[in-house]
């Protein structure tokens, strides 16, 4: 028999027996309907997956019992298209912070955004306690510039209070009309009330790759996020590095601070533009065939169309994979920036410098729905080459550099709800912050923030920038002698 058909009947006989409403029945029925349809559509592939699923049939029922009285009883009439919708968002978000649903406007941002324009404030940002929560603000967007720093609980958007509201509802109220400003209410870590900030609305055009040569024989390259473009970007900075310096470059600092990361196949790029041919970056595992991948540095892992011919790699100068390198990190370096910098790690290939990365290990992969909608779901957990699980642990610098602003230091473990790390044979009882070496939040947080004054990276007032061209000297004269 129909599972379908027992489903629907199982519903039916259900509501006569307890005598509801007619309306009552209606959307019940309806609800059992729509359910049942969805189970017959779908399964073939559960049969494909699981082999045996078992449904949960008790659970189907809850359901469509909460639908029929949200739509009897609820003090407004809803919307069918907003209830299933808000179930949606409730389904995914529960999961962990990272996967959500997308509706037709997300999704169309969540494309522009990885080709590097779009409309907003320029901030990467997750769920926290209800409240929207910064993970970085993107360099040179007006939400970095109005001094919104990682970290930052978002509590306020005008006069809309974001408790209660989801992720996506969140971030469509911060979008709008560039030019247009906005009030974010924020509550900030050391900081005892809530602090209020203007930030206007802009069309967000990053750039992903900025460079310059520091001074004879020294370059700098920093990495801001990874869109589609970012490995291209890179090889024609190195380039361009490299004939304005005119000889061989002695050292390189790859600065991927506040990165919150992005695009996989970037992430590769970049790996491969310092490392061997066809050595591992990453490894990714999950639960379907589709999640489990090992890329290396080989061009068809970042590269779509004809890759052996448009291997942008290649065209670096060989010495580059043998230049001395260090990377910068800190609390704001998150995924594909980690997978970076583990792989460089890993391979011996440069110094890590700085404060521990963001530790976010997972890997999300965006699933568009025949109505034009997408989720993005966390399919599964990415491993640099030797194994490690970043997952809620983060890159630990090869070399600690603290910079002042530990103590406004937030990270995935910080995170509720968040996706655990499969090493952890013994789970960790210390709360978040409680580790006063990686992340020294102290009860004068709020002396400090005052005293805090953020710094424009790469400049002389840097302290982790100068300290990690003090190595790459060290490293020159030791080469030397």
């Amino acid at each position: 028999m129909n599972i379908r058909y027992i489903l629907i009947n199982y519903l039916i006989t259900f509501e006569r027996v307890y005598m509801r409403s007619k309306f009552e029945k209606i959307s019940l029925i309806f609800a059992g309907c729509l359910i049942g349809l969805l189970i017959s559509i779908n399964l073939p592939v559960f049969a494909d997956k699981t082999k045996a699923s078992n449904l949960p049939i008790d659970e189907l029922r809850t359901f469509a019992e909460v639908f029929g009285k949200v739509k009897s009883d609820y003090v407004e009439e809803i919307e069918d298209k907003k209830l299933i919708n808000e179930a949606l968002n409730g389904m995914l978000s529960g999961l962990d912070p990272h996967s959500t649903f997308l509706d037709l406007d997300h999704f169309k941002d969540l494309q522009q955004g990885t080709s590097g324009e779009f409309g907003g404030l320029g901030i990467e940002v997750g769920m926290e306690d209800g409240f929207v929560k910064v993970i970085s603000p993107i360099e040179d967007t007006p939400a970095y510039k109005a001094g919104i720093k990682s970290g930052d609980l978002i509590i306020k958007l005008d006069e809309t209070s974001v408790k209660g509201l989801s992720l996506n509802e969140a971030v469509k109220l911060m979008r709008g009309k560039p030019g247009t400003s906005i009030k974010l209410q924020i509550l900030r870590k050391g900081n005892d009330a809530p602090l209020t900030l203007t930030v206007n609305r802009a069309q967000i055009m990053t750039k992903s790759v900025k460079s310059k040569l520091i001074e004879p024989n020294y370059a700098y390259i920093r990495v801001t996020q990874f869109q589609e473009r970012t490995g291209e970007d890179l090889a024609e900075a190195i380039i361009k590095l490299r004939k304005e310096n005119k000889f061989a470059l002695n050292g390189i600092v790859l600065d991927m601070r506040n990165n919150p990361g992005g695009l996989l196949n970037s992430a590769v790029a970049v790996s491969a533009a310092f490392l061997k041919d066809d050595q591992l970056v990453v490894y990714t595992e999950g639960r379907t065939a589709d999640s489990k991948m090992s890329l290396t540095t080989a061009p068809e892992n970042f590269i779509r169309d004809n890759p052996r011919k448009n291997n942008y790699i290649k065209t670096l100068p060989k010495d580059i994979q043998d230049t001395p390198l260090v990377v910068l990190v800190n609390n704001g370096s998150a995924s594909a920036s980690e997978i970076v910098a583990g792989a460089l790690q890993d391979h011996k290939r440069a110094l890590i410098v700085g404060t521990r990365s963001f530790g976010k290990g997972s890997v999300q992969t965006i699933l568009p729905m025949n109505n034009g909608t997408a989720i993005k779901l966390t399919t599964a957990r990415y491993f640099t080459p030797n194994g490690r699980s970043i997952q809620n642990k983060g890159i630990d610098p090869d070399i600690i550099v603290e910079d002042g602003s530990e103590f406004l230091a937030v990270r995935e473990a910080d995170l509720s709800n968040t996706l655990s790390n499969p090493q952890d044979k013994i789970k960790d009882t210390k709360k978040p912050g409680e580790d006063k070496a990686t992340n020294p939040a102290t009860s004068d947080g709020g002396a400090a923030l005052k005293d805090f004054k953020p710094i424009e990276f790469g400049t002389k007032d840097d302290k982790q920038f100068n300290e990690a061209l003090n190595i790459l000297k060290g490293i020159d004269l030791h080469q030397k002698n």
